[in-house]
């Protein structure tokens, strides 16, 4: 009998020549089980997305009984679906005053491509701004303001009218002029190897965003949902951007991204063209329902206000030669190694030790720690005890 692992190699298409191949068959809270039983400790969240774990019951709750209402009507924003219509409400709710008008889509690239729609349709302008190592999808306009060349020379020619800054850097702040439509920006660098925004240099980029008339969009399609300890990185660093991207972490582990802006700028998709975005599947009201139960498991389980000692809780417990340093917010960390070379075997060696952990992008000393917000403080010093041990027998090898 042909495996299931043959099937896969051979019907669906591949990203990589080296796939995991783990053979999930259930997921619970923060703990993945093979086809083997052999359990395993999600700390990456699948990238950010299972913020409150995996088949939390009250999203399962919400998805059954949007089920025995209706799934798919119509294409979004013809028709009035009550979870799209409460999402909304809620995120606007937590949100500051300017962002109160919600487009919901399918994924943060879509969210990506829809926002560089909105900011050339709303300014007038084409230049669109982005930063060096940036990650924001991998669709063609996603692609075209990613910051690191190796992932698109293939796919050029791409979108024109992009420019690349450094994060961080003050001085290239300057290239922001009444020419730029949009800079697009994530508040913290996540493929980058989780790197935070110095001193007041997001205020700078708000400054001169005003300045210049140019919209500031917040790219937090990782950092969103309590990932950083708020509901999104940018409450803490008293700046508020034009437009914010969401998806990931939104929705408990279903499909959802949205951009969030001022219905001002927001109702340009309605004229010149009309129909300026459409989408087939965004906002479908199952991910809607799971979204509404997601949001309140943030904060009826005061998840947020649990983080920052989580964090300091890993910090802590992982020393160990290997290790050069620990940097990040929240429960969004990257754990730099001393030797680049000690990355893949130490992460084969998590995985064969029943760890989930991951590599970044566009940072090739660093690991990923990105759990579940849901991990308990047991749960915690369980995983870092498996960390040190791995650590260790990768040593002995060495």
């Amino acid at each position: 009998m042909i495996s299931q692992r043959q099937l896969f190699l051979q019907y669906l298409a591949q990203t990589s020549e080296q796939p995991i191949q783990l053979e999930i068959e259930k997921a619970e809270g923060i703990y993945l089980f093979d086809n083997t039983g052999k359990s395993y400790i999600d700390l990456i969240s699948g990238i950010s997305v299972s913020n409150i774990g995996h088949r939390h019951p009250k999203v399962i709750e919400a998805i059954q009984n949007q089920l025995d209402k209706y799934l798919y009507l119509m294409v979004y924003g013809e028709y009035i679906q009550s979870p799209q219509v409460k999402l909304a409400k809620m995120l606007s709710d937590h949100l500051p005053g300017n962002l109160n008008n919600t487009y919901f889509v399918n994924s943060g690239s879509e969210a990506i491509e829809a926002t560089i729609k909105l900011a050339k349709r709303y300014t007038g302008r084409s230049e669109i701004i982005a930063c060096k190592n940036a990650y924001h999808g991998s669709t063609n306009g996603a692609l075209s303001i990613m910051g690191n060349e190796n992932h698109k020379r293939s796919f050029r020619p791409l979108l024109p009218d992009i420019k690349f800054i450094n994060f961080n850097d003050l001085n290239d702040v300057n290239q922001i002029t009444n020419k730029t439509a949009c800079v697009i920006i994530e508040p913290i660098q996540a493929e980058a190897g989780v790197i935070l925004p110095v001193s007041d240099y997001l205020k700078k980029l708000r400054s001169k965003c005003y300045k210049t008339g140019t919209l500031l969009a917040f790219d937090e399609v990782q950092t969103g949902f309590g990932r950083t300890g708020s509901l999104f990185a940018f409450e803490q660093y008293d700046v508020i951007p034009d437009v914010i991207i969401i998806a990931k972490g939104i929705a408990g582990g279903m499909p959802l991204g949205a951009l969030i802006s001022s219905k001002e700028i927001m109702d340009s998709f309605k004229t010149n063209p009309v129909l300026g975005h459409i989408t087939t599947f965004g906002g479908h009201p199952v991910s809607c329902a799971a979204g509404i139960a997601s949001l309140e498991v943030l904060f009826t389980e005061k998840l947020m206000e649990q983080i920052e000692q989580k964090s300091l809780l890993f910090k802590e417990l992982l020393k160990h030669e290997f290790i050069k340093c620990i940097r990040g917010k929240g429960l969004l960390l990257a754990v730099e190694l001393n030797d680049k070379k000690l990355l893949h075997p130490i992460i084969h060696k998590f995985i064969e030790n029943g760890i989930i952990i991951d590599w970044f992008l566009f940072n090739d000393n660093s690991f990923r720690i990105a759990p579940p917000l849901t991990i308990s403080i047991t749960e915690i010093k369980n995983a870092c005890n498996i960390i040190i041990q791995s650590l260790n027998e990768v040593k002995i090898k060495c």
